[in-house]
């Protein structure tokens, strides 16, 4: 089956794949593709298990595969060093908290350049992130796991439909879910379509939340991903949550994931103003 769809009704599509036959959702913008989504599993009614019929990754070098061993057993421990020789302060932290007193679903947004101290902040809380398949992110997920997360693995690149369902489901079961929207390759600080269909599905609000450090590393990698360095000050800012209506058309849709991306950049630039 192949179904060609606006933005708006994204979510009602994916969901309408989980009791159905394998198949390829295609969002259009015009003429143009602008969000693939292959549901490329198969769901058993027995057991409710899910079977990834993805082929396998070429084997990487061996120099990568011992900085993924090292990351995967190790990358917790120093997550948690760098955590404790920066001193955090919050600003913004009673939007989480209404939202969980008042068991509303929501998703913490943060752009991928940004994780570190989101994740260490939140360790223990139970909190459902949404990881992509690749390298990378199984270091994440490795991580996650070790300081008290659960994970749901797939992005825009690959697994997207199974982990997008996923998530609903753990939104709707009351749960709080994480999501990095310009991952899992970029391009930076760009708000992609999926944390928003998510929303829109399971009735969750979207919480943007950032932090800014004194001092810092900046990676050159393509989210010039922050650590701050030792004994410096880090400030962690929530922004304020944003209702995502259960329905939109095509270019409602649109004009509501450039307002996220745009308040999600301006909470940048107040972190950093106000470090």
């Amino acid at each position: 089956m192949r179904f060609t769809i606006a933005p708006g009704s994204l979510a009602a599509a994916v969901m309408r794949a989980v009791d159905s036959p394998p198949v390829q959702i295609f969002v259009a913008d015009g003429a143009k593709i602008s969000y693939f989504l292959q549901a490329n599993f198969q769901q058993h009614n027995a057991g409710n298990m899910i079977v990834d019929h993805s082929a396998a990754p070429a084997r990487p070098p061996r120099g990568k595969r011992l900085v993924f061993w090292l990351a995967t057993r190790f990358g917790w421990l120093l997550l948690l060093l760098v955590g404790h020789w920066t001193r955090i302060r919050f600003l913004g932290r009673n939007h989480f908290e209404t939202l969980r007193a008042h068991q509303r679903p929501f998703i913490i947004c943060t752009w991928h350049g940004k994780i570190l101290i989101p994740i260490f902040i939140h360790r223990g809380e139970n909190i459902c992130g949404m990881v992509s398949e690749h390298n990378d992110g199984e270091m994440i997920a490795q991580t996650l796991h070790r300081i008290g997360y659960t994970t749901v693995r797939g992005s825009s690149t690959r697994g997207g439909s199974r982990a997008m369902i996923a998530m609903i489901r753990e939104l709707k079961d009351g749960g709080v879910g994480a999501i990095m929207p310009d991952g899992p390759k970029g391009p930076r600080q760009v708000f992609k379509a999926g944390a928003l269909a998510i929303a829109q599905k399971a009735g969750a609000d979207l919480l943007p939340m950032t932090f800014a450090s004194s001092s810092f590393w900046r990676l050159k990698s393509w989210d010039q991903f922050i650590i701050p360095k030792p004994f410096s000050r880090s400030l962690a800012l929530y922004g304020e949550p944003i209702t995502v209506p259960s329905v939109l058309n095509a270019e409602s849709f649109e004009t509501l994931r450039q307002h996220v991306e745009t308040r999600m950049r301006a909470l940048e630039t107040e972190a950093e103003a106000q470090c």
